[in-house]
């Protein structure tokens, strides 16, 4: 177990290592882009890969407006693509590096909720468009778990209570437009979750982020290959640095809006997203 953690380790250190090396050259992001959506489209066809990316730009895209909005340094999203044989999604997502602090906890609030919010947005437009078009063969060995926002939504668009989650590559895509959602809205650590608590609670969030791993332990108990990504947590830290002003108040409407994004978090997390492992 621990030669696969230090294994991992080392593959997380070398991507980073590689983005502070190009991150002030733009040509490699659009070389990543196109990438990712080969990789993607080799997974599950053209119109699964034009709509993960979608997902993952608009998240992505959300962060790095809210940075310019506040004049904080950052790069374009850098896509990282992984060939189908190896991840069924063709991607592990996409990310940005920040350079400086942030000024207040109202641009760390507003960084942190852009990209969930906008990835949001594209998702549910995604998810429609599925639910709307005919139901084809999976072409996934894994059965997927679900969640209470993507079976609503079966159920209001296409108007069917079911479990059966993979009705066609474009509603796939949704699902893991969710499941990416989801994740980032942990409100543990450097999550953009951790972010919007933090911005919201100052140094008291501290408490939520360990009650927060207590129960997402708890889920890795029942469903062990959570445990990886709860050891991801704990080794990158709960922590949370201050910004430069801690004692700027975000106000009620930021406030409002960080329990909505906390209640997305809710219906669209999923325990066990691939039911494989039960």
């Amino acid at each position: 177990m621990k030669r696969i953690w230090k294994g991992i380790r080392s593959v997380i250190q070398f991507f980073v290592i590689v983005l502070h090396l190009l991150r002030s050259r733009p040509l490699i992001n659009i070389i990543l882009f196109f990438l990712t959506l080969y990789t993607t489209t080799t997974a599950n066809g053209l119109w699964y890969g034009v709509a993960v990316l979608s997902i993952l730009l608009a998240h992505e895209m959300g962060h790095y407006l809210a940075c310019r909005m506040y004049k904080i340094k950052s790069t374009l999203p850098f896509f990282i693509p992984i060939p189908a044989p190896f991840n069924p999604f063709g991607t592990m997502g996409a990310v940005i590096k920040m350079e400086g602090r942030l000024p207040n906890r109202k641009a760390l609030f507003d960084m942190g909720v852009a990209g969930p919010l906008a990835g949001l947005f594209v998702t549910v437009i995604v998810l429609i468009w599925g639910f709307r078009l005919p139901v084809e063969p999976s072409k996934l060995d894994l059965p997927l778990g679900g969640s209470l926002l993507f079976h609503w939504l079966n159920r209001l668009v296409a108007g069917e209570n079911t479990t059966i989650i993979y009705r066609n590559a474009v509603t796939f895509a949704g699902w893991v437009g969710l499941f990416v959602t989801s994740l980032n809205l942990l409100p543990i650590g450097q999550l953009d979750g951790g972010h919007i608590i933090y911005a919201m609670l100052g140094s008291k969030s501290k408490y939520i982020y360990r009650v927060a791993l207590i129960g997402f332990a708890i889920n890795a108990a029942f469903y062990p290959p959570w445990v990886v990504f709860l050891l991801l947590l704990t080794t990158f830290g709960l922590k949370h640095p201050a910004p430069a002003d801690d004692e700027v108040e975000i106000g009620w409407k930021r406030r409002i809006i960080g329990i909505f994004t906390f209640i997305v978090f809710v219906v669209s997390f999923m325990p066990f997203p691939f039911n494989i492992f039960l």
